[in-house]
């Protein structure tokens, strides 16, 4: 029998006609509308309709947090108490970019201090690369584990990165799919509500956001970017997760590296406590602190970091890593033998900067995005979600804003399947370089940090 709350709900069309007139949305109203979405009540006109109201008008702080847990409910949402975990659940997500390969560094390293990261991650899309992709270039990981098994991997090893379950915030999947054909994707509500639906349905203690900002960040502007964090800090901290965000620098890639399998490579040098002071390393580093701050499992800054240093030279973090990708039906010796089970590009060479003159030539700008779309045309990324991907091709020894180069150093190196796509893969890269005379320095790595103020 149908609840009053259920009687009374305003039909769909009367909830959009509110919202296109910029009249606010009960909660409730919001919570009804959402599980119709997911239950297939609500047709995919009238969600391009609200949302493309939402997209014109906006949506109050009290909305956001309605549409966020909302989406959230829509389907499975994961409990650890059962499981008498003796560490706090906590998670990290980020806006994406090129080289980021943050995720496959923290959530080990993290897990290594104590804390149980079961981290939901996605394929790449567009120019920014895809944790899944990295990942599934280890023969043998499964990023679909049945949930149950995902659980006691996650109880076994401290974290697993897995792919999004069909179960989980259901809802935002249709919503998502509407927004990309009716130019609604740029939406702050609906971002907000669509990364923190997927990611609170994990069951969190407390989330810790990575936000780019820069010529690879997927916000248009800087002003954008730092809106964004402050939404999600805020939204998912009022929707009872207590959430920091961060604000961090994508104007070249993070990493020195763009591809899937040679940023597992530069995974597992990070691990094993190589370049500890690279841009990777310092990003991933302050994330962790945040991480541990937020888990309860480090009472400040200076307290967070010597455990971090810890679980690092000791081989900790690797280890975690390393049981993690065998527990996922990966390799058991993929630590130690990494180099036996990657693929190799059949062309691996040296990209130099074209017109360099007699005088020393620097970095002055790297526009990132372009860096990502030469290697999803290397076929090392995807422009539809069901496209495969080669996991050897890639750049590797990428220079940073502010280096220089000449006829002895090139930019990068290029992995490719042929001689003809490492030559176009070139050019492309050398277009997203500006070389020229004088210093240059990069943006801040991290500009801001933004802690979500409670109701």
């Amino acid at each position: 029998m149908a609840t009053n709350a259920m009687k009374h709900a305003l039909l769909p069309q009367e909830l959009i006609r509110l919202k296109r007139d910029n009249q606010p949305l009960p909660a409730e109203e919001i919570k009804g509308f959402v599980q119709g979405i997911a239950d297939e009540r609500i047709s995919d006109a009238q969600i391009g309709a609200f949302t493309m109201a939402v997209f014109l008008n906006g949506m109050s702080r009290e909305e956001v947090v309605a549409l966020t847990t909302a989406t959230r409910d829509s389907g499975h949402v994961m409990q650890w108490r059962d499981m008498n975990l003796p560490g706090p659940i906590v998670d990290k997500h980020s806006t994406g970019g090129v080289g980021d390969l943050v995720s496959l560094v923290l959530g080990p390293w993290v897990a290594a201090c104590g804390a149980f990261v079961p981290m939901i991650s996605g394929r790449g899309l567009g120019h920014t690369g895809g944790t899944l992709d990295k990942l599934e270039s280890i023969p043998g990981y499964d990023p679909y584990p049945a949930p149950e098994r995902f659980r006691e991997v996650v109880k076994a090893t401290g974290v697993a990165i897995i792919g999004q379950t069909g179960d989980l915030a259901p809802a935002d999947k249709r919503i998502y799919g509407v927004r990309d054909v009716t130019a609604t994707v740029e939406s702050i509500p609906l971002i907000t509500a669509s990364i923190l639906g997927k990611k609170l349905a994990s069951g969190l203690d407390a989330l810790v956001m990575d936000v780019k900002v820069g010529s690879g960040a997927f916000m248009p502007t800087p002003e954008k970017s730092r809106e964004l964090a402050k939404s999600i800090a805020n939204v998912a901290t009022q929707a009872g997760t207590p959430t920091t965000a961060l604000l961090t620098d994508m104007s070249q890639p993070l990493a020195p590296c763009a591809g899937n399998a040679v940023e597992i490579v530069e995974t597992l040098a990070l691990l094993r406590g190589e370049r500890p002071n690279s841009r990777v390393m310092q990003v991933t580093r302050e994330l962790a602190v945040e991480m541990l701050i937020a888990g309860k499992l480090a009472g400040s800054r200076e307290e967070a970091l010597t455990q971090l240093e810890k679980a690092l030279t000791s081989g900790a973090a690797a280890e975690v890593f390393a049981r993690m990708v065998r527990e996922l039906g990966g390799p058991s010796d993929f630590m130690e033998r990494s180099e036996h089970y990657l693929a190799k590009a059949d062309v691996i060479k040296p990209v130099y900067a074209e017109q360099l003159g007699n005088s020393p030539q620097t970095v002055q700008r790297i526009d990132t995005r372009a860096v990502g779309m030469s290697v999803v045309e290397l076929g090392g990324g995807r422009l539809r979600n069901d496209a495969s991907v080669d996991h050897s091709v890639g750049f590797t020894d990428i220079v940073e804003i502010g280096e220089n180069v000449d006829s002895q150093r090139p930019i990068a190196f290029v992995h490719a399947r042929s001689d003809a796509a490492a030559e176009r893969a070139a050019e492309q890269l050398r277009a997203a370089f500006t070389i020229g005379e004088g210093t240059a320095s990069a943006d801040t790595l991290l500009q801001d940090t933004f802690r979500g103020e409670a109701l």
